[in-house]
């Protein structure tokens, strides 16, 4: 298979039937304006021929990190599989659009949430978090909770993607694809 975006998703599939938890688990690695980098665990919330999606609050320190140096690097890890991809390239926002129709399907918990959590922030205690909570829960009381302002997603535009397979005394099978315009080219690397 030549085409890495239907060879990751060959993969996902196959990781969505083993993995026992999110198999769309994925390490984000971000830099800030400085070059220090940050490392977290985000959710894939969207893929396609443009690139790989997950969503936050734009005011965290992952959002500040992209709004700094609109770059990062992914990593998917299926142990059980003995595979990983490995995806790098510049990040754009989605639309508000997009935006919006994402976070209509998120749970009503998981909305309120987005409005109560200064994400990535220092917090006194979680008596306040919960305070902020029932707040938000009473302000949308009986009504549909709609995006925050500053809660949206980034498209991560792969410009490299690497697909490694575990393989007995460490001889693994590395394929990189590299984009060249619109076209990509493919190669092997050295274990």
């Amino acid at each position: 298979m030549t085409d890495p975006f239907a060879l990751f998703r060959a993969w996902l599939t196959e990781a969505e039937a083993s993995e026992p938890n999110d198999p769309n688990a994925m390490a984000l690695a971000t830099a800030d304006a400085t070059g220090r980098l940050g490392l977290r665990m985000v959710l894939l919330k969207g893929q396609d021929a443009r690139g790989f999606v997950f969503y936050t609050n734009l005011e965290s320190r992952k959002g500040g990190d992209l709004a700094a140096h609109p770059h990062a690097a992914l990593l998917f890890h299926w142990k059980s599989l003995r595979r990983q991809i490995r995806i790098e390239g510049p990040v754009q926002p989605v639309s508000a659009e997009e935006a919006d129709a994402y976070f209509a399907t998120r749970p009503r918990e998981s909305q309120l949430g987005a409005w109560a959590s200064d994400q990535s922030r220092p917090l006194d205690t979680r008596a306040t978090f919960e305070a902020r909570l029932a707040d938000v829960t009473a302000r949308f009381a009986g009504a549909p909770v709609p995006r925050p302002p500053y809660w949206s997603g980034f498209r991560v535009v792969p410009d490299r993607i690497e697909f490694w397979q575990d393989r007995d005394y460490r001889l693994h099978e590395r394929r990189l694809f590299t984009r060249a315009g619109d076209d990509w080219t493919e190669g092997l690397l050295y274990p």
